[in-house]
């Protein structure tokens, strides 16, 4: 029986703890708060969970913003610092690294594939 908590499906293998942080919001922290909460073991494996456990586990989370509610807050936060056209929306408008970090070398995961010269640029 898969157990889902937020619309998520929780890894069944593993423990409640490490499960929890599939869930986009909760992290090892958070997941230990949650468990204590409930009253339930860390330890404990997802496939060993009760249904009462569940419940628990749901009502604990829902006390959270996680998942949708908080992915469409994170991008509301984006897109006000863009219609400001603060220095940190122009960075996230140009897919520029945010925080200060340089791009002379590196931030090729933020600026994506390198391009090539082209030969009047070259000479």
């Amino acid at each position: 029986m898969a157990i889902r908590i937020s619309g998520v499906i929780l890894p069944p293998a593993k423990h409640i703890r490490i499960a929890l942080r599939s869930i986009f919001g909760i992290g090892n922290h958070r997941a230990l708060l949650i468990c204590q909460k409930a009253g339930i073991k860390p330890t404990i494996k997802v496939k060993d969970l009760q249904e009462e456990h569940t419940m628990l586990l749901q009502e604990a989370v829902n006390e959270f913003e996680v998942e949708g509610d908080l992915r469409r807050r994170v991008a509301m936060d984006i897109k006000r610092l863009i219609d400001n056209k603060s220095y940190r929306g122009l960075r996230h408008k140009r897919r520029l690294p945010v925080r200060g970090q340089r791009t002379k070398t590196n931030a090729r995961t933020r600026k994506g594939k390198k391009r090539g010269q082209s030969s009047a640029q070259a000479k």
